[in-house]
C-alpha cells in the first residue's frame, strides 16, 4: 500500500488551479462523453439526484490531475497551469462552436 505522504505531489494552490483547468478543458472538450457519463449517474443514482452531475465531474478531475501531474514533471508547474489556460479556453471554444453548429441543424 502506498501512503499519500511518499507521493512527490505538492498540494498547493497552481496544483489544484492547474488540476480544475484540465479538468474543465476535458470536460468542455469531451461534453457528449461528459452527457453519457451524467445520465449513466442518473440511472444509477436516480433521476432526480443532484449526486450524479457532481460525481460524473470526478472522472475529469482525476484524469485533469493525470495531465496536470504529467505537464509539472516534463515541463515545470507554470508551464502546466499555462498549457491548462489555453487548454481551456480552446476546449471552451470548441464547445460553443459545437452547440452553435448542432443549434444551426
Amino acid at each position: 500500500m502506498i501512503a499519500l505522504s511518499s507521493l512527490p505531489v505538492d498540494f498547493d494552490t497552481a496544483t489544484i488551479a492547474g488540476t480544475a483547468l484540465w479538468a474543465i478543458a476535458l470536460y468542455w472538450g469531451f461534453s457528449p462523453m461528459a452527457d453519457r457519463v451524467i445520465l449513466a449517474f442518473e440511472g444509477w443514482l436516480g433521476e432526480d439526484s443532484p449526486a450524479a452531475s457532481l460525481l460524473s465531474v470526478l472522472p475529469f478531475l482525476a484524469v485533469g490531475g493525470l495531465a496536470h501531474y504529467g505537464l509539472t514533471l516534463s515541463l515545470g508547474g507554470s508551464w502546466a497551469v499555462s498549457l491548462g489556460v489555453l487548454a481551456a479556453m480552446g476546449c471552451g471554444v470548441y464547445e460553443l462552436g459545437r452547440r452553435d453548429g448542432q443549434a444551426s441543424e
